[in-house]
């Protein structure tokens, strides 16, 4: 007689021994070898799971049972990334502690997973909610402010307008939140900073001491990302404030012919009351604050903006007064939050000179500008440069950055990363 395949008889049954004799708990067996596998913790909603949780579990399920099956000591945990605003909001609105819902979901997530007999330990199990948890997270945050790498910030976030909470770019599809369809908006919110970016050089060389793929190495690095340049102060005409921005190309400052600061930088409140177009600024930031930074810095995209009446900035190597525009190409989380503008050699920034007639200089040879034909930047020759002409681009750079530093008095060679 052909034997039938019950799953909720023989998938249970299994499951039970499995918990019984703790099939995949990890051991305290030094003489095997050791292998960790870890996943993503899930945020446990009351929604239960989706297929995204499941589909790297199974993955990384297979990986671990082979490794047990070779011999391995496998440590394959599971925990629930339980804080946060939906929860709270979600408590508020049904008028359920906070605590009960996190439980009641945990508990849903868990039963699901329990149920699809993946291997995790759970005796290992983390919940980010428990105190025995967080007090260690409380605990490497005070290490981390007491050692000046955690700081305080005004940062333009993805602000739900229904769910009062910031969200991540993943999580805005077509300008509004993925859990509750409500509109998202740009807004800035004070919130604590790590300095992720002081190590960045180090993760970046340590990548060629780990075992990685090749193609995982390349992509952390790409995603990291270091640059060289400078840092270049441009004055406000009649002003003591300076327009900081960085680049990495300080060799092209003679042909910088305009200047494109953040919908969000702090000048424009600052001086608002000096800006003639204030309204026509407001309803472009309000504008500007419906788009996530991907649509924002999307290279395709028309190029909008509105140039600042009233503020204008003086390019300190040939002091020429050059206008001052808002785009929201330019993101304040980036750098500076401003950027000079060389339409000569640079293709976002030649498209925008194109719409709004901003004159272009060329000052790199062997190109042409008006077809947004650029030659090499890299290896070019400096032309319209004042004394830096004739010189080859990595010449100039020397060159340019020994003058900034003479008359700034200060060294303005730095690495953006």
């Amino acid at each position: 007689m052909k034997a039938s395949y019950n799953p909720k008889v023989i998938e249970k049954k299994w499951q039970k021994i499995w918990e019984d004799e703790k099939a995949f708990a990890a051991t305290d067996d030094y003489s095997r070898p050791k292998y960790y596998a870890l996943v993503e913790f899930p945020y446990p909603s009351g929604q239960g799971l989706h297929v995204g949780h499941p589909r790297p579990y199974t993955a990384l399920d297979i990986v671990a049972r082979k490794r047990r099956m070779q011999g391995y000591n496998v440590l394959y945990p599971m925990g629930w990334d339980a804080f946060g605003l939906p929860t709270e909001n979600y408590a508020i609105k049904n008028k359920i502690h906070p605590k009960v819902v996190t439980k009641n979901n945990v508990e849903r997530f868990k039963g699901q997973l329990q149920s699809l007999g993946y291997s995790f330990d759970w005796d290992r199990e983390v919940n980010t909610t428990d105190p025995n948890y967080y007090k260690w997270t409380q605990w490497i945050f005070l290490k981390l402010f007491k050692a000046g790498l955690a700081y305080k910030s005004e940062m333009p976030i993805n602000w739900c307008i229904s769910c009062k909470c910031g969200l991540a770019n993943e999580e805005v599809v077509n300008g509004v939140c993925e859990r509750c369809g409500s509109e998202v908006v740009r807004k800035v919110k004070s919130q604590w900073m790590l300095k992720i970016t002081k190590y960045a050089d180090r993760l970046i060389d340590d990548l060629d001491d780990v075992d990685y793929i090749e193609r995982v190495r390349v992509s952390q690095k790409n995603w990291i990302g270091r640059s060289n340049g400078a840092e270049v102060d441009f004055k406000l005409k009649g002003k003591e404030e300076t327009l900081r921005i960085y680049t990495t190309r300080p060799d092209t400052l003679f042909g910088v012919t305009y200047m494109v600061v953040s919908p969000e930088h702090p000048y424009l409140d600052q001086f608002r009351e000096e800006i003639k177009n204030w309204d026509e600024i407001v309803a472009y930031r309000e504008a500007a604050a419906r788009k996530s930074d991907f649509e924002r810095t999307e290279l395709a995209k028309e190029k909008t903006g509105v140039e600042i009446d009233g503020i204008t900035a003086v390019n300190p190597v040939n002091g020429e007064e050059i206008p001052v525009w808002v785009s929201d190409y330019v993101l304040m989380s980036y750098g500076t939050g401003a950027i000079m503008a060389v339409p000569a050699h640079d293709e976002r920034d030649w498209e925008f000179a194109k719409k709004f007639n901003i004159p272009i200089v060329e000052v790199i040879a062997g190109g042409n500008v008006e077809e947004a034909a650029f030659t090499d930047v890299a290896t070019g020759t400096l032309v319209n440069s004042g004394f830096l002409t004739g010189k080859s681009v990595e010449d100039a750079k020397k060159a340019i950055i020994e003058w900034l530093e003479k008359v700034i008095s200060r060294k303005i060679i730095s690495k953006a990363n």
